[in-house]
């Protein structure tokens, strides 16, 4: 079986952007064990700007794949 990689919809990152203009979001951030973000809002900032441009390139959507991670932490702190 082919595994086929989801290429977001412009929609989509519209969608995933106005979330992240919606919440609150921490100043700094430890992703995971070997990821610290000093500074989430240039750090989101610069990755959408990233996933504006690499959206339709499949071997580029490591920028897409942090701000979902991201998504998920702040998802998982609210609860």
């Amino acid at each position: 079986m082919e595994y086929v990689r989801h290429l977001y919809t412009e929609e989509e990152l519209k969608t995933l952007f106005k979330w992240f203009d919606a919440q609150v979001l921490p100043d700094t951030m430890q992703l995971d064990n070997a990821t610290y973000i000093p500074d989430v809002r240039e750090t989101l900032s610069r990755l959408k700007d990233q996933a504006v441009l690499c959206r339709e390139n499949p071997k580029m959507q490591g920028c897409i794949i942090l701000l979902e991670r991201i998504k998920a932490k702040l998802e998982n702190k609210k609860n």
